[in-house]
């Protein structure tokens, strides 16, 4: 069944329209059915309700993100014009597990039936198909067609169902069963003897262009070029048998082996071999996906990035060499030394890749690509170079947190791909990041080198829109400028003075000042953002009491901003604040029970503000406090007409969004305070600025 569902990402640029709609079809039911497939291997569907792993979610969210996913990108796109379940659509959107604003609490999610999430997938599954056959198509399809849209929900899903098979890895073999998903490699052996094998200096380019024809995420694109020393390079991936050794050397009870990090990891995890090792009175056995089996010894061992180092570190100090794993040009490098290809140019994989030979590893001396073996394919190799943007990257505004959160220095990169990477995944651009003490489906290879090592720096953030608003939210440091987020805090003050226990929600945090004044004297603030990227900022702060960021001077000239939390006296109270990613149109039930909720310059950017408003009383205790700030600028494009509170004309007579506002909380609140205008001025560059004049109104809830 695996075989008849194999295939590869698309060309999208050749061809006709008509051939690459059915091209698209054909590659979207493949991934779903091959989606779908993947969880037969679950003994019963309460397995859905186990994690894999403790600090990811429990399995049936993975079951619902993919659909989910693809209906909120669609709806965000105006391709389509209303969600199917929006419970669904707030439950099960978020996916990026292990970020400092993914809610993992249990108690926060009421996780439906099984049997209710796969209806939804059905009608999930209608509404793409639909997409696919009725939406226009012209060629070649870029960033702005709807169909890339379409691409990235089904590459979405090709990476999910890599990281939902570690995951049902990682449960109770009495929890699932084997044979289920196609055939795992069935030669075994010992492992064979490593070898290191030159490889040349060259000079080299990463980034993909952005008219490349196949399907790409943001953090491929851009121009960045390494020159790379020579090195050696081990001919095979480590094996089991080859990480044995460290093991019985005492690798891992010996600290000098390891990074103060990675150290940290194996203590906290009493770890004494690699995860996917059982160790039984007749030997070791490997656990696989869904079975355990005698331990291959000439399979490639899977381990996190930590235990990788530690091995290098533990070979260097053996032999007196240096040995580390190579870094992302470098691997790229030994990627042209093997003479290897982009996916479109295979016949047939060169390697243990796209589910096109087995479900499971293989010999590490199976596949030779040019005198080495499994530069692509087998498992992922870890690198030394943490993920950051090429020079040129931006994000897409529909996925604007696929990478940015990853930018941190803690996501270290994966190349080569494993034997279920598939999609977008096999591709030579791919680039994939995990923390370091993270599994996936991931081995190394080390090299021996002097050179030291080149690491991308790109600690200063740079997309304008972030960096206006850090220079909105933060710039009095270097300019002197009043600061809106101080003012609202004032107001806030004075609405709950010497109440420290209040609770508070912020329901467009921005950069975070708001949140930041708000926690100087409130213990319990709650900021929100839809965007991650702006959420990831104040975050940073909160973390490693600092962020950077570029503001534009004039023409090419920018000047380098360095904000440091301490220096605003923030620091201390930055505790009180929690920052998460979450969107104000579809807030999940527990943001709730507030005694204020600060709504900035939000109502305009809503969909329906209407609604919105009709709905924020279930947030606020009795006689809580909403503060609305607001310019009226209603845009058909971000709110539809008959949405707008005000701004119009009714029976002939003007209606004004304050009118509307009124009328719509009128059931629940009563106006606290006459409205007061204040003035805002936006920064654009050193020498202009936007002036606006907001309206601020205090509404108090009725008891």
């Amino acid at each position: 069944m695996i075989k008849e569902l194999v295939t590869k990402t698309i060309d999208l640029g050749s061809g006709s329209a008509e051939e690459k709609r059915q091209e698209i079809r054909d590659y979207f039911l493949k991934t779903w059915t091959i989606d779908e497939l993947l969880y037969r291997q679950l003994k019963s569907d309460e397995v859905f309700y186990h994690r894999g792993d403790p600090l990811r979610h429990i399995i049936l969210f993975y079951l619902g993100h993919t659909s989910v996913f693809f209906i909120n990108k669609l709806y965000l796109a105006k391709i389509i014009e209303r969600h199917i379940n929006p419970k669904f659509e707030s439950t099960f959107a978020i996916g990026v597990d292990e970020m400092s604003w993914d809610d993992l609490d249990n108690n926060h999610y009421d996780w439906p039936p099984v049997s209710e999430v796969r209806e939804y997938r059905d009608e999930a599954k209608k509404v793409i198909l639909d997409v696919i056959d009725n939406a226009p198509l012209v060629l070649p399809i870029d960033w702005e067609s709807p169909f890339w849209i379409v691409m990235m929900g089904i590459e979405h899903e090709r990476i999910h169902l890599e990281t939902s098979s570690v995951l049902i890895r990682q449960l109770p073999l009495d929890l699932v069963r084997p044979d289920l998903f196609g055939e795992r490699c069935a030669t075994a052996g010992e492992a064979p003897e490593n070898e290191l094998i030159p490889v040349s200096g060259a000079i080299m380019r990463l980034g993909k262009p952005f008219d490349y024809p196949l399907y790409g995420w943001d953090n491929e694109y851009g121009e960045y070029e390494e020159e790379v020393a020579g090195f050696q390079a081990a001919r095979y991936l480590t094996s089991n048998g080859e990480f044995l050794e460290f093991v019985e050397d005492n690798g891992y009870e010996t600290e000098a082996y390891w990074t103060e990090e990675g150290w940290r990891w194996r203590n906290f995890k009493e770890a004494a071999m690699p995860l996917f090792w059982r160790r039984e009175e007749d030997g070791y056995r490997l656990r696989l996906v869904a079975e355990e089996i005698g331990m291959p010894w000439n399979w490639p061992v899977e381990v996190n990035y930590l235990e990788a180092k530690a091995f290098c570190n533990w070979k260097s100090a053996k032999t007196g060499r240096n040995f580390r794993l190579p870094s992302e040009a470098e691997w790229y490098r030994l990627h042209k030394a093997a003479n290897l290809t982009d996916v479109t140019e295979w016949e047939q994989a060169p390697g243990n890749i796209n589910l096109e030979y087995f479900t499971s590893p293989c010999p590490v001396d199976t596949f030779e690509q040019g005198g080495f073996f499994d530069v692509i394919g087998n498992v992922w190799q870890w690198t030394e170079t943490p993920i950051t943007g090429f020079p040129g990257f931006r994000v897409h505004p529909m996925y604007d947190d696929f990478s940015t959160p990853t930018f941190d220095g803690k996501h270290n990169l994966i190349k080569g791909g494993s034997w279920i990477s598939t999609g977008n995944e096999a591709t030579i651009h791919s680039r994939y990041a995990f923390r370091r003490h993270f599994y996936q489906h991931a081995g190394f290879r080390y090299i021996d080198s002097d050179a030291p090592l080149q690491i991308q720096q790109a600690d200063y953030l740079t997309e304008e829109d972030v960096t206006l608003s850090c220079e909105n939210n933060w710039g009095d440091a270097f300019t002197g400028n009043l600061i809106f987020g101080k003012q609202l805090a004032k107001l806030a003050g004075e609405l709950l003075p010497e109440n420290p226990g209040a609770r508070i929600l912020d329901l467009n945090a921005d950069t975070g000042r708001l949140a930041f004044e708000l926690a100087r004297s409130y213990r319990d603030v709650t900021a929100l953002d839809f965007t991650a990227r702006m959420i990831r900022v104040p975050i940073q702060l909160q973390e490693q009491g600092y962020v950077r960021y570029t503001m534009k001077d004039e023409g090419e000239l920018v000047f380098y901003r360095d904000v440091v939390l301490s220096d605003y006296g923030l620091s201390e109270t930055k505790e009180h604040i929690l920052f998460m990613q979450s969107d104000a149109m579809n807030l999940k039930p527990n943001y709730s029970g507030y005694d204020l909720i600060i709504v900035p310059n939000l109502l305009e950017e809503l969909s329906d503000p209407l609604l919105f408003l009709s709905q924020i009383h279930t947030r606020l205790n009795e006689k809580g406090y909403l503060l609305l700030v607001s310019d009226y600028e209603w845009d058909e494009e971000k709110t539809p007409r008959d949405k707008w509170p005000g701004g119009f004309k009714k029976d002939g007579e003007p209606v004004t969004s304050l009118d509307g506002i009124k009328d719509v909380l009128a059931p629940h609140f009563d106006l606290y305070r006459e409205p007061q205008d204040l003035p805002l001025s936006l920064k654009k560059t050193t020498r202009t600025s936007e002036k606006r004049l907001v309206q601020v109104t205090v509404w108090k809830m009725r008891g």
